[in-house]
This record gives C-alpha cells, sequence and structure tokens, in this order.
C-alpha cells in the first residue's frame, strides 16, 4: 500500500488519526460567523459572472475540437513533478494534468469560480474557508475526489512541495473534515485576506497513488490527476505529449465549454530561442510569442509566412506590464552598496540600445506595476499612502514619493557623459576611483561583476551595455550557460547579476513576497533574485495582503511600488506595448481576449476544407 492510501473499512478512521498528528480534526460544528454557499469569490468585490453562467467569455462554446497543438518551449526537463525545488519538470504538467479547488477566471483581476469545489463558503473577517466538492470530480483513473483529498494535497505540499507553497500552506491552523465532500480550512492569526484564494487553487494530488517518503524526489512516472489531459509520450528533455482524458469528468461543465480543445497537445524543448524560430519555420512547431522585435519586423520572409500558413498577430492585455530587469544580487558585496545599483542603473543606455538593437520598438520600464492603476510613477504618494510609508521616509527620494522618478534617460549617444558624471560620484561616494584605467575601492580591488544568461539575445544586450562600463573603468563578464544549468543556478542564487521578468496582475498579494520578502531572501527556490531585506518592502505586501477596501489596496500596491524603486534592487529594462504571436494559420482563436491576454487553452485547430 502506498503512503497516503488508507484501507477500507476503518479509512476514515484512520485517517482521522493521522490527521489528529498533523494538528487537523474532524468537525460537523461552523465557525462562529454565518457564511453562505457561494459559486465563485473575488479578492475585491463581487464574481462579474452570475451563479448560472453558459460559458466563460474569452471562450467559445462552439469551437471545434481535435487536433494537435505543437507548442516550443526554451529549456528542458527531467522530471514530471511541477511542486517541488528539485529537478527541473516539464511544467505545463501542472496546467494539462492536474486541477485546483476552483479556477481563476483570465478576465477578472482576481477572481474564483466552482470547479472540483462547486461552491464556497468564507466569513467576512476571511479567518476560513469551507469547500463542498462537485461529487462527479474524480482523477483521471476513476477514484473520486474527497475531503480526505483535500487535506492530503494541503499537507504533502506543506511539507514537501515549493518554498512558495509550503509558506503559503503552512499559515492554515485547522483542518476540518465536515463530510464525504466537505472540508474547512481555518487560519484566524493569518491576518491574510488574499490566504483563501490561494488556498483554493491548492491542486489536487492522488493520495493513492503518490508515496508521501519520495514525494520531493524528481520522477519521470507519468502522474495521476483530475485535469484534462494525461501524459502520453515522453521523451525526456526533448519532448511530452498530453492526450485530451475522453473521460474527463469536467468536459460539459460551463467553465470549461470552448476550452481545452486539442485531442493533444505536444510541448516540443529546444536549447535556444533561435532554434525554436527555425522549427516555426518549417512547420514543426505551430506557434511560438515574439519578444524580438527586429525580428518581428524582418525575420518572417519566409515561404511558409509567404504563403499565409503562417501569420502574425499582435494581442492587447490590460495587465500591468512585467518588469523585465537585470537583478543585483545583493548577496554579493559588489552590489551590497544602493549608491553602485543607481550608478549602474545609469550607466545603462536604454535609448541607444532600444534604437541600435530593437528599432525603437520597446518602451522603457520604470514601475513594477507599469501602465496600471496600481504605478507610483506619474502620482504623487497619497495620504494614506505617506501613512504607510512614514516609518521609512529617510529612505525615500523626493521624486519617488512626487511620482516624479524615472529609470535615467540618455541623449541615445552610447556614452552620455551627464549620465557618465552622476554615475561617476555615486561610486566615488561607495569608495570606488579611478586608478590604473580602473575603478577601484579603497583596497584597490577592481568593480567587477559576472552576469550569468542562457539566452543569446541577453548576451547582446549586455555587450550593448559592456560597451559603456568598458569605457569608464567597470569589468562585466558574461557567462552564458544551457537553461538546466541557469535554473540549478538561480534557485541557489549562484549569480551576481541575472536578467528575470517578474510578471504583474492587477491584483498583487502574497506572491509579492516571495519576489522582495525578507523570509525568502536566503530559502532556496524563491524568486525574490536580488536578495531583498528591506523592512518597508516587508510592510508594504502586508498592507496589501490587510486591504478590505479598493483604495487602500491601491494605496498598499503604489506604497510597494515606491518603496522598491527606491531600494534600485534591480536594473529596469524594457517592454513590448503589445504582445505578438506568430501561429499556423490554421489555428483559431475567440474575438475576444482575456483581460489577461491570449489564453491558448480557447485556441483550436480549424477544421480541414472539404
Amino acid at each position: 500500500m502506498r503512503a497516503g492510501e488508507i484501507a477500507n473499512p476503518s479509512r476514515r478512521a484512520a485517517l482521522a488519526g493521522m490527521l489528529g498528528l498533523l494538528g487537523l480534526h474532524f468537525s460537523g460544528r461552523a465557525l462562529g460567523q454565518e457564511t453562505i454557499a457561494r459559486h465563485g469569490i473575488a479578492m475585491h468585490g463581487e464574481p462579474a459572472l452570475p451563479p448560472h453562467f453558459t460559458h466563460l467569455p474569452y471562450a467559445d462554446p462552439a469551437a471545434p475540437k481535435g487536433g494537435r497543438l505543437t507548442i516550443g518551449v526554451v529549456g528542458s526537463f527531467d522530471s514530471l513533478n511541477p511542486y517541488i525545488v528539485r529537478g527541473q519538470s516539464a511544467g505545463e504538467v501542472q496546467t494539462y494534468v492536474f486541477e485546483p479547488l476552483l479556477i481563476r477566471s483570465l478576465d477578472e483581476p482576481f477572481t474564483l469560480y466552482g470547479h472540483v469545489a462547486q461552491s464556497v463558503e468564507m466569513p467576512d473577517d476571511r479567518s476560513s474557508i469551507t469547500f463542498t466538492l462537485n461529487p462527479a470530480a474524480r482523477f483521471s483513473d476513476g477514484v473520486a475526489i474527497s475531503a480526505e483529498t483535500v487535506a492530503f494535497s494541503l499537507d504533502i505540499l506543506k511539507r514537501l512541495g515549493w518554498p512558495n507553497l509550503r509558506n503559503y500552506y503552512s499559515k492554515v491552523e485547522r483542518v476540518e473534515i465536515l463530510g464525504p465532500r466537505r472540508v474547512r480550512l481555518s487560519f484566524p492569526a493569518a491576518q491574510d485576506r488574499e490566504l483563501p484564494l490561494i488556498l483554493s487553487l491548492l491542486p489536487m494530488l492522488p493520495q493513492h497513488r503518490l508515496d508521501d517518503t519520495r514525494f520531493d524526489q524528481t520522477t519521470l512516472e507519468a502522474p495521476v490527476g483530475s485535469g484534462p489531459y494525461i501524459v502520453g509520450d515522453v521523451d525526456v528533455g526533448k519532448s511530452v505529449v498530453y492526450s485530451k482524458n475522453p473521460d474527463w469528468w469536467a468536459r460539459d461543465l460551463p467553465f470549461t465549454k470552448g476550452l481545452h480543445n486539442f485531442s493533444e497537445i505536444k510541448i516540443e524543448y529546444f536549447r535556444d530561442d533561435n532554434t525554436m524560430f527555425e522549427a516555426l519555420k518549417k512547420g514543426i512547431i505551430d506557434l511560438r510569442p515574439e519578444d524580438n522585435p527586429t525580428r518581428w519586423q524582418t525575420g518572417y520572409d519566409f515561404p511558409a509566412a509567404r504563403e499565409g500558413r503562417v501569420i502574425r498577430e499582435s494581442f492587447t492585455s490590460g495587465l500591468p506590464k512585467p518588469m523585465f530587469a537585470l537583478a543585483f544580487n545583493q548577496r554579493r558585496d559588489v552590489f551590497a552598496r544602493r549608491e553602485v545599483r543607481q550608478a549602474l542603473t545609469a550607466l545603462f543606455d536604454f535609448e541607444w540600445i532600444n534604437a541600435n538593437l530593437f528599432s525603437n520598438t520597446y518602451r522603457r520600464t520604470h514601475s513594477y506595476f507599469e501602465g496600471s492603476e496600481l504605478s507610483a510613477i506619474g502620482v504623487s504618494a497619497s495620504a494614506g499612502e505617506k501613512r504607510l510609508l512614514e516609518p521609512f521616509m529617510d529612505k525615500m527620494p523626493a521624486a519617488v514619493l512626487g511620482g516624479t522618478w524615472r529609470a535615467p534617460v540618455s541623449d541615445g549617444s552610447g556614452f552620455d557623459r551627464t549620465r557618465v558624471r552622476e554615475a561617476l560620484d555615486l561610486l566615488a561616494g561607495a569608495g570606488y576611483l579611478p586608478k590604473d584605467g580602473k575603478l577601484r575601492d579603497r583596497q584597490g580591488q577592481a568593480l567587477t561583476f559576472e552576469a550569468m544568461v542562457n539566452l543569446h539575445e541577453h548576451e547582446r544586450l549586455l555587450l550593448a551595455w559592456r560597451r559603456v562600463l568598458d569605457r569608464v573603468g567597470i569589468d562585466l563578464r558574461i557567462r552564458v550557460i544551457d537553461s538546466a544549468q541557469f535554473e540549478r543556478r538561480r534557485q541557489n542564487y549562484d549569480y551576481d547579476m541575472i536578467p528575470w521578468a517578474w510578471g504583474a496582475s492587477l491584483s498583487p498579494g502574497n506572491e509579492q513576497a516571495f519576489r522582495w520578502g525578507s523570509k525568502v531572501a536566503d530559502q532556496p527556490g524563491s524568486f525574490n533574485l536580488a536578495g531583498v531585506k528591506d523592512p518597508a518592502v516587508d510592510q508594504m505586501v502586508l498592507a496589501l495582503l490587510a486591504a478590505r477596501q479598493r483604495e487602500d489596496f491601491v494605496d498598499a500596491a503604489r506604497a510597494l511600488d515606491r518603496a522598491l524603486i527606491a531600494g534600485a534592487y534591480v536594473l529596469p529594462l524594457y517592454h513590448l506595448p503589445e504582445r505578438r504571436i506568430a501561429h499556423a494559420s490554421s489555428l483559431g482563436h475567440p474575438q475576444k481576449t482575456a483581460l489577461f491576454g491570449p489564453t491558448f487553452e480557447s485556441w483550436w485547430r480549424k477544421p480541414a476544407s472539404p
């Protein structure tokens, strides 16, 4: 018997004993506050869709079914477990094979609707959440999902899952099994209004299939989930085929109508972006997002594009633009001083790089919530923000507080002497002065650091930056490594500088602590790549999670933006104004684009002409 499997007839009693050792309990009693069953929950306000909606607004319920979609990914994989730190997982398993209790609508900032759990109850103070499971919900092997499944999934991920999952799930103080299909999670001390939504995204894991003594080990055994696809052919490191489960329990639910339309989805892995582009040209893959503006303008003059078999489309998104940046690893002494980080940012000549490398296609990114009401750029701090930031005002530059700060702008010459003088003054304040053609500290050590990349496009960017750094006496070494090594070193913070893109949403919350929080700065596997340990940032994240009203939430988000900008923890780079995708003309998609942008799960293969 695998660990987690409870034999009948004493299965419930045995599980109760196991859960009791973990501080979990069975109960049929309600907590103090009255609750009502809901079809969905939103972080702020109410769900946009009514209880009996027929389909999602960005899905076409009449979409054709069948065919194969082949997608390209740069990288590799050696594991099919997407929930652990070890190994490099095929991340799509999480999307296609496993399902959460509730599913997120991609047309609202942060709203979840019933799925594995058909309804949810939550008191006004959000100190608990109760799920009633759909009686039809089951894994692909036919085993029903129960309240015990929820308890098992929470426990194993809290102990052995990714660090961010452990952080979230450890806030749950009590698990109550209220019946075969009802379970309550309580967290009265959390003071985290987002936590009920985070817990609603708990993936359902099959306790009858998993050995929890080996869960944190890499595996290539095909996982069993409750999602629309099952794992088919696997060529380790090269490709995975996901086959539609014809018996998928949720295939007729309103939330899934018009989604998951392909009979097969194949993920092909490539060592670099250029190789993947060649695969598109040859018809090996069906689509790829295009982030290279020069290639978008001039690179699509090949037979399939000229003949209309590959087309290009641009899509807009209602989300803030991602923060694509170079992270300064403050765990390394070279980047411990803010003046050094600010000086290096001043020496990055975006205007010259954008004109000479990218045909002026990119826009400079200034904010961690660029292009949204959550951004502090162009907006003076409100009274609410000032109250939040009051203990940290000594670290808050006037330009950041007043909303006038921008990433440095050059004259576009490739060596703006005004910006160079500003940078040298900052470096002198940090103890770096010119000597023997190099900038050296008081001990005579040259200012030198290494940037680690896994894409040649990023190498090209850094080579352009290095032109300026060389002239002022700063040594930048560029190390290009493969994606597997890049991921291992990223997880262990084994780098001086690293390029990264942090996605943004209109409902930032707990993920901000995992990106910038002091508690995870030394925890392997977090996305705090810069090693930020800033009390101001920590407090602003807590304010985000405690906000009950939209006004307070916006204040907290803007205050967080200001705290991160003031710290100069990353060198902000750029973004495209729209999302560009090249794809086979045989693919179709709904007319409406979701708030989050194009969602491939709503696309389909057009039927062949007779």
